[in-house]
């Protein structure tokens, strides 16, 4: 079985890495033939540092499906067309928008040193932060903050742009038209139900939906539509996260999902 895994919020918190305990168990499931590929809204580059080094050669999607990674290698990148880009640039500046901007590796940032999202912002220095204008193709824009999320959101509806709003966060998230973690996992040839998906958030909405099981960490009223599991995200989360991988590496749990 195909086991498929967001990282911030479900299998990492705060932005630490993902504990040994976790990942010996993730390992467990190798060992007894399943493969282990993880989905997240980081970019190849940021997804790395909080995962075991074992685990960066597997298959890997960043930036929400706008990349992928196999071998150490990015094999797929889907960039905003210039006509798209443009766009969103003249948004940025109605809205006098701060912003993390990614391209297949590099970065451009705006926002406040101060902001979360910094602390995580390429931690191993395997990139470089160029201004926009020296990124070439981008592949995701993170909205931190503006005179108006809200009407910047819909705005980049209206262009056709995938949208996620993180409200907790005041985030908001944008990728090129049709770019998400289905399409990615599509990508590599994995089709619906033949994959467990483990998520958190509205980004992992199409990613559960054509799943064959999918376990929520945390509650999210939207994502909870289409979970079969749920996890609290509470003082035993982690022990419980690592009890379902067990039940799932049982072979009898196997065979029901088989």
């Amino acid at each position: 079985m195909n086991f498929i895994f967001d990282l911030d919020g479900t299998l990492c918190f705060k932005g630490r890495p993902v504990t040994k305990n976790i990942i010996d168990t993730l390992k467990e499931l190798e060992q007894n033939g399943h493969q282990v590929i993880f989905a997240s809204a980081r970019p190849i580059r940021d997804l790395l540092p909080v995962i075991d080094e074992h685990f960066h050669s597997t298959t890997l999607i960043g930036g929400n499906g706008s990349l992928i990674s196999s071998n150490g290698k990015v094999i797929f990148s889907r960039a905003f067309s210039s006509i798209q880009l443009a766009a969103m640039k003249n948004l940025i500046d109605i809205y006098n928008a701060a912003y993390l901007i990614d391209g297949d590796w590099n970065y451009a940032y705006t926002g406040d040193p101060e902001h979360p999202i910094r602390s995580n912002l390429d931690p191993n220095g395997l990139a470089e932060e160029v201004l926009l204008e020296d990124l070439g193709q981008v592949v995701k824009v993170l909205i931190l903050h503006s005179a108006d999320q809200e009407k910047i959101a819909s705005e980049a509806e209206k262009l056709g742009l995938r949208v996620h709003r993180h409200r907790g966060e005041d985030i908001v998230d944008i990728s090129p038209p049709g770019i998400d973690k289905w399409s990615a996992i599509q990508e590599i040839g994995i089709r619906k139900d033949e994959y467990i998906a483990f998520g958190n958030d509205a980004n992992d909405i199409e990613m559960f939906r054509n799943s064959k099981y999918a376990v929520m960490i945390g509650d999210h009223e939207e994502l909870a539509r289409y979970a079969h599991r749920a996890i609290p995200l509470d003082e035993v989360c982690e022990q419980s996260i690592v009890g379902c991988l067990k039940e799932f590496n049982d072979e009898q749990m196997n065979m029901a999902l088989t």
